[in-house]
């Protein structure tokens, strides 16, 4: 597929300007893809309320059809979408390859939910019962670093809660989510599920529109603030699963051997570039030379290079601006720590940078305390359990954290306090479209996932009757 269009009313049509994509490996342009104009972007929101009241009203036997159809297109054509995805977006093949796979496996269990009528009472007095109804016009906002991945986050459980739906992609990844539009485009009435382009130049318009009803964003919490101010004067609902610093805790009598390799690959997937991965590492006195040198071990053994190549296992940065931005960290992290593995930048054409380990850094080093989302990791001493739990703790965000330790009792006590959405014990990076997710402060507003995330795309209806 070389021929990318936008997805307005059910057709395929031209953005009424083009932008450039580039693949972060080699620089060079990919494709030019459609870049919709703020008319387009009123087109597919026109579509999708014009279709709304059909597709709300359809059984949600026949939406949950259609919606895991979706998956089934999507998994005939597995290859082609992760060679593509590599290349937009940068991660190793085996990860996109992954991400496909998760995609269509995300799309098939959140459609099995259902949305049944609860009685609250049903007595010779009364009878009162609690519906779920379809919101309206939902715009899906989605980052760079999971391109399609994250579609399915939204999409599905929307679409089966009698939704419609405008997708916007990120500028520098939206070839995955265009190709996905054709499929979405034989398979969906019109206006059902739109999807348009931009140069991070639509998503006011679109969170301030009149005519959409809800915002599920995932991205930083920046724009997750202005998403809010933006939506205030509509009163639109909103799901936003916004940045995380997730630490980590490793607690003494933890065998570094065992949690070393847990800790890097928690850290490290997708070049750092993960909302959940780890960010920032507390790593008890008595074994703490020794994480940090297995740790700088695997980095010095992880292969970095482009995605298509066989053996890589970390890819470049997605995007020139995130390149910069964690070329500051290293030197933050040279400056203010001691660099125990990487610290460079990997020369010739590419945003690669080395897996760092920084040990030696503290709370209050601008490597510690901001989300470098990148392939970098600070190592933090502590003594005192307490201390470091506090430490974790003591950022205005709080989207996953892990502890790690052999003692689980230990571990328990420790995990129960971390003010995290999701806290997990000797692992990190595990989740599943069954488990609800979302962040505590400012790492998130609302749940996706499982029953909760369905409940999110709906407004509750209490139909009270007299006996």
């Amino acid at each position: 597929m070389t021929d990318y269009r936008l997805l307005i009313d059910g057709q395929m049509v031209e953005g009424d300007d083009s932008m450039e994509v580039v693949n972060p490996a080699t620089e060079e342009v990919l494709a030019r893809a459609p870049r919709a104009s703020a008319a387009q972007l009123d087109q597919a929101v026109a579509a999708a309320k014009l279709a709304f009241p059909a597709w709300a009203e359809r059984p949600i036997t026949e939406r949950r059809a259609l919606i895991l159809q979706i998956a089934d297109r999507l998994e005939a054509d597995a290859e082609a979408f992760a060679r593509l995805l590599t290349q937009e977006q940068g991660k190793p093949l085996t990860e996109s390859t992954a991400e496909v796979a998760y995609t269509c496996a995300f799309i098939r269990h959140l459609a099995s939910y259902d949305l049944p009528v609860k009685v609250i009472e049903d007595n010779d007095a009364r009878l009162v019962q609690q519906y779920r109804r379809p919101l309206g016009v939902v715009g899906a906002i989605i980052p760079w670093n999971f391109p399609l991945l994250i579609v399915a986050f939204k999409l599905p459980l929307a679409l089966l809660a009698g939704n419609t739906v405008v997708v916007k992609p990120s500028p520098t990844t939206p070839l995955t989510t265009l190709r996905l539009g054709a499929i979405l485009a034989d398979l969906l009435p019109a206006g059902v599920v739109n999807v348009i382009t931009d140069q991070n130049d639509l998503g006011a318009l679109l969170t301030a529109h009149k005519d959409v009803a809800k915002i599920s964003f995932t991205g930083s919490t920046a724009t997750g603030q202005k998403i809010m101010a933006s939506a205030a004067s509509t009163i639109k609902r909103l799901t936003l699963e916004l940045g995380g610093n997730d630490a980590a805790i490793v607690l003494p009598g933890a065998d570094p051997e065992k949690v070393a390799p847990g800790l890097f690959a928690g850290a490290f997937m997708n070049a750092g570039q993960v909302c959940l991965a780890i960010k920032r590492a507390y790593v008890h006195d008595s074994i703490y030379e020794e994480v940090c040198d297995r740790l700088a071990a695997l980095a010095r053994e992880a292969v970095v290079g482009d995605g298509l190549q066989q053996g890589t296992t970390i890819g470049p940065l997605q995007n020139r601006m995130q390149f910069d931005k964690v070329k500051g960290f290293l030197d933050q992290a040279r400056r203010d720590g001691r660099v125990v593995a990487g610290g460079e930048v990997v020369e010739g054409r590419g945003y690669f940078i080395q897996p760092t380990i920084v040990a030696d850094v503290k709370d209050g080093d601008q490597i510690v305390d901001e989300e470098q989302f990148g392939p970098i990791l600070p190592v933090i001493r502590f003594d005192d359990v307490e201390s470091a739990l506090a430490s974790a703790n003591g950022l205005d965000l709080g989207l996953g954290g892990s502890v790690w330790g052999s003692d689980r009792d230990l571990n328990r006590h420790v995990a129960e306090r971390m003010e995290s959405g999701t806290v997990w014990i000797n692992k990190h990076l595990e989740f599943g479209p069954n488990i609800p997710f979302g962040g505590v402060k400012q790492s998130g507003l609302g749940v996706e996932f499982a029953e909760e995330g369905l409940a999110e795309f709906t407004q509750i209806r209490v139909v009270n009757e007299a006996r």
